[in-house]
């Protein structure tokens, strides 16, 4: 996996956690696949985090689906 600054990190973690956020964007912007940033979050999150974050996004549509470009959320942090 890449390396990346506590910043680009901190970024990304603030981006799984958003429920409307799809990896998709983490992928547009950062280039890390879902798998990578479920590692990335273990990593860098405790047990219990990473397991209520697991459990609130497995399955959830918006962060899995294929979103329509009109309809996306985009936070006042993200870049694109």
């Amino acid at each position: 996996m890449k390396s990346f600054t506590d910043e680009e990190i901190n970024r990304i973690i603030e981006m799984a956690w958003e429920d409307r956020t799809p990896f998709e964007a983490i992928f547009f912007q950062f280039g890390i696949k879902e798998n990578d940033v479920r590692e990335l979050m273990r990593k860098h999150m405790t047990e219990n985090s990473f397991k209520m974050w697991r459990k609130r996004v497995k399955g959830r549509k918006t962060k899995h689906g294929k979103s329509n470009p009109g309809d996306r959320f985009k936070s006042n942090n993200q870049r694109f």
